[in-house]
């Protein structure tokens, strides 16, 4: 079984950017220990013959046709809704090049 130390949570945690109490290290290094010897369980099921499986649930995308409707919608009251400038009948955005 993998075992973490306390510098190899502080490592993990640093390449995270994830702030992690001294006090919290241990605790981290078991619990990942864990997790790390699951997956080590893991690995010795023998899945041969086993189809993969992308998504267990059956779900699918459902797509349908954008259908755009303009009744009743005036162009300036679009521009109304719009806290920014409007130069030109466009909404002026700040610059994203700065």
């Amino acid at each position: 079984m993998t075992s973490l130390t306390s510098d190899d949570v502080r490592h993990i945690a640093k390449l995270c950017r994830l702030n992690i109490e001294e006090s919290q290290l241990d605790t981290f290094a078991t619990e990942m220990s864990a997790i790390l010897g699951f997956i080590d369980t893991l690995k010795e099921v023998d899945t041969k013959g086993v189809e993969p499986t992308p998504q267990p649930t059956g779900i699918t995308d459902r797509f349908r046709e954008d259908i755009i409707t303009t009744e009743g919608i005036e162009p300036k009251d679009l521009l109304d809704c719009s806290g920014l400038p409007i130069i030109d009948n466009q909404i002026q955005t700040p610059s994203a090049h700065g």
